[in-house]
């Protein structure tokens, strides 16, 4: 496993605590997400203005990763694509993806599953396999993980990114970001991993 794919793994499984249950109490070590603008830049820590409007410091780490998140188009899922997709449940059991992330072949297997997430009220992360590309738009997918499989119809409108690794020379004032941070006794944030929007784009997820 190279060192890229180790420390998004670690990410990824920890966004998967993260969208867990675990108890209040263990609130130092479930890492949270932040979303929102870098506005500025150290060698050692990010400022980010957050989508709610709030102004947070998060340190990095030599072991902070950092990915890039590109734009693209359903016709890049293939069958045995391996996928993550927030989306919101339907009442016949599956899915509506509310955005779908391509990994790289590098973090096939992360995160693999389905868990509530907090992206909206009720909605899911499932991480898993193309298995088919489906219905008479071709806009639905069958997802498929260890134990289970997920039927997501993705609509025209939702954005749809690859996930590519990268590093800190994406980290600049203005764009926009995702970050998986963990929270220090004092209440300080210090990242896992960035994720950050490549022209002008929000990461979605």
């Amino acid at each position: 496993m190279n060192a890229f794919k180790l420390a998004l793994s670690g990410a990824v499984i920890a966004m998967t605590i993260a969208g867990g249950t675990m108890a209040a109490s263990a609130e130092q070590a479930i890492p949270s997400r932040v979303r929102g603008t870098i506005t500025a830049v150290s060698p050692d820590s990010l400022e980010v203005h957050t989508r709610d409007g709030k102004d947070v410091q998060v340190a990095l780490t030599k072991e902070t990763s950092v990915a890039a998140i590109e734009l693209t188009t359903l016709d890049a899922i293939k069958p045995d694509s391996y996928i993550g997709t927030a989306a919101a449940p339907q009442p016949d059991g599956s899915l509506k993806a509310l955005e779908v992330h391509i990994f790289p072949a590098s973090m096939r297997g992360a995160g693999e599953g389905t868990r509530p997430w907090d992206l909206t009220p009720n909605s899911t992360m499932t991480n898993g396999a193309v298995g088919s590309i489906v219905g008479s738009d071709g806009r639905t997918l069958t997802v498929k993980y260890q134990n289970g499989e997920k039927k997501v119809f993705v609509p025209a409108d939702v954005p749809i990114v690859s996930i590519v690794p990268a590093d800190r020379t994406l980290l600049k004032a203005g764009v926009k970001a995702v970050l998986l941070a963990t929270k220090n006794a004092d209440g300080s944030l210090v990242a896992r991993s960035v994720s950050v929007g490549t022209n002008g784009a929000a990461p979605p997820m």
